[in-house]
């Protein structure tokens, strides 16, 4: 089971049909937003969304205010990040780090238009100084390439040299990954 679903593919509460309608038009409809053309290969299309990051959530949430008016719940792609919930080891310091990539920043939000089961669309950070956010947490040690749902080699080869480093949560003798320690 995919944890993305497209918009138009899945039954939801009203509560969520709103969002995902909102969201919808959004993206449709903004003159502003600009085609990305590094599409990898078997992707849809792709949109730049640009706002500002009000809070961060944890370490692969974010909330972002986009066209000053829409706030965006953030699912951070290709990477899950410890649970701060239930006191998963480095699940503070991934937020604070988070925190320190893109709070109160304006950022480009990279997306196509996917949302997780939570309602929150999925996509990439480019932070103020043309970082990529997720890619980021990953490099630092801070977050797990998911590759229940990513096969972005990228992300797989950040998190072998973090993890060859010690760094962040590879410091831990044995780090257990997030989707590991929610089944528990």
């Amino acid at each position: 089971m995919s944890m993305k679903y497209k918009i138009s593919s899945v039954f939801f509460p009203l509560k969520k049909i709103i969002l995902y309608t909102v969201g919808v038009l959004i993206i449709a409809c903004e003159p502003s937003l600009r085609h990305v053309n590094e599409i990898q290969e078997n992707e849809d299309q792709i949109y730049a969304l640009n706002g500002k990051v009000l809070r961060v959530v944890d370490g692969d949430t974010a909330e972002m205010l986009y066209n000053n008016e829409l706030p965006l719940m953030i699912r951070f792609e290709h990477i899950d990040a410890p649970e701060i919930r239930g006191n998963q080891p480095y699940g503070i310091e991934a937020k604070q780090v988070l925190e320190e990539l893109c709070l109160g920043q304006e950022v480009t939000l990279i997306t196509r238009a996917e949302f997780d089961m939570g309602g929150r669309i999925i996509g990439e950070i480019i932070n103020a100084n043309g970082i990529n956010v997720n890619q980021e947490m990953v490099k630092k040690g801070y977050a797990w390439h998911f590759k229940k749902y990513s096969k972005n080699t990228t992300y797989a080869t950040l998190e072998k040299e973090a993890s060859q480093h010690n760094l962040g949560l590879w410091r831990l003798e044995s780090p257990m990954a997030p989707w590991d320690f929610r089944k528990r």
